[in-house]
């Protein structure tokens, strides 16, 4: 594929019209030369094969084939995830941007997707909205699949609330992302060792990564006998 030069510029009353460019258009075939890129440039020999389909598609939501590096899961992540959702049990997101990224027709049994964060329309004092809508979310918690792709203070009232024993969850996506507490939640979350986890280590993360685990996940769930 090459971008030629722009070769000519039309002005109109109520448009500008620009001609010139040559790039692919038909969906399948960006669809498959973004994967056999994918494929060609990430050296996947840190991951076990069944993990190797989520980071390819937080691959492709974002750009990173340098991110497997970084990725981290327990041994258990997608057994236990991919039975949740399975199990029609609730997936639990901190932020609109992962719920609306989630494509809800892929979940195998229309899993409903929350997200409490809006009952909550401003910080309470000493606190934040993320980390308050954790709280109020403890009824959908346990034996939830949670995921987090934007506030690092979700991710640790979460951690919290396993450590104390007051909420369950079955699995986490841990990706918040960012340049204050990101980095220290996911250790966090990969130390803690008490709850099934996928995170990225680092500042990077994000509702476009979240959401892409997720609907992975979905995939491989679809596929389960």
């Amino acid at each position: 594929m090459s971008l030629s030069p722009i070769v000519g510029v039309a002005y109109g009353n109520d448009a500008v019209t620009v001609e010139g460019f040559d790039y692919l258009r038909d969906p399948d075939t960006i669809y498959e030369r973004s994967f056999a890129i994918i494929e060609a440039e990430t050296d996947w020999a840190s991951l076990s094969s069944e993990l190797r389909p989520v980071a390819l598609r937080m691959i492709h939501a974002s750009g990173m084939t340098e991110l497997v590096g970084d990725l981290a899961a327990s041994n258990d992540f997608v057994t236990t995830a991919t039975a949740t959702l399975r199990g029609a049990r609730p997936v639990i997101a901190d932020c609109r941007m992962v719920q609306h990224g989630i494509i809800r027709r892929q979940l195998p049994a229309a899993n409903p997707i929350a997200c409490i964060l809006d009952e909550q329309p401003h910080a309470p004092a000493g606190d934040t909205r993320s980390a308050a809508a954790i709280d109020r979310s403890a009824p959908l918690l346990d034996g939830a699949l949670v995921v987090i792709g934007n506030a690092p203070t979700a991710l640790f009232r979460l951690l919290e609330r396993i450590a104390s024993g007051t909420s369950r969850p079955a699995a986490v996506v841990g990706l918040p992302v960012g340049f204050v507490g990101a980095a220290e939640s996911k250790a966090a979350l990969a130390a803690a060792g008490s709850v099934p986890f996928l995170t990225l280590h680092g500042r990077r993360g994000g509702s476009p990564m979240a959401a892409a685990a997720v609907n992975a996940l979905a995939r491989l769930a679809g596929r389960a006998p």
